[in-house]
């Protein structure tokens, strides 16, 4: 399967991939408002994608965008989420209180140098287990390796853990989020 960076013309399958593939995941579940949660999750893919990964990221895709792996490099400029603050809170509803507690929480883990960030990563369910994760992730590596850079990748979903030490991540914070919140994982891969 070939790999190449999205374009605008990948939006709406990347958005679709990234909402199939983590529909469920435990985060979003636990941060998004459950009214409408669909197409609130689809709309907070659609902001990562369209409005801040290819503007200041950079995205690689399968040719036929059943995996994505969104990618947020050190030189990113610090202010590309505040355009979109208002949007994400209005995404979080009920929960903008629980999900800015959770962002504090978890931001006392994030890595105090400049990195290569994983921000999403996803399969479609349909095409799982075939190595397109890996496929997808591996460029975003590379790119951190040719800058001697570290990446950081943060999960939620302890299942995630183990894929992520396949390519040299170690976990470096593991915390059990308030209010029965999901276990948050923070990741770090040391320069190369």
């Amino acid at each position: 399967m070939k790999v190449r960076e999205a374009t605008a013309s990948d939006v709406d399958a990347a958005v679709d991939t990234l909402t199939r593939a983590l529909f469920d995941y435990p985060m979003s579940r636990a941060c998004l408002d459950p009214d409408g949660y669909g197409e609130r999750l689809t709309q907070y893919h659609r902001l990562f994608v369209e409005r801040i990964g290819l503007p200041h990221g950079r995205i690689w895709v399968t040719d036929d965008v059943s995996a994505v792996a969104l990618w947020f490099p050190p030189d990113m400029p610090a202010d590309a989420f505040a355009p979109h603050a208002a949007a994400f809170e209005e995404l979080t509803g009920s929960r903008a209180a629980l999900n800015a507690e959770y962002g504090q929480a978890i931001g006392d883990f994030h890595p105090r140098e400049p990195v290569w960030l994983l921000a999403l990563a996803a399969v479609d369910p349909d095409r799982q287990r075939q190595g397109l994760g890996h496929a997808v992730i591996e460029p975003g590596l590379a790119a951190a390796d040719a800058a001697h850079s570290p990446a950081f990748v943060e999960t939620q979903d302890p299942a995630n853990v183990g894929f992520y030490e396949s390519f040299g991540f170690t976990t470096t914070a593991e915390l059990e989020l308030p209010h029965r919140g999901p276990t948050h994982y923070s990741m770090y891969r040391a320069a190369r």
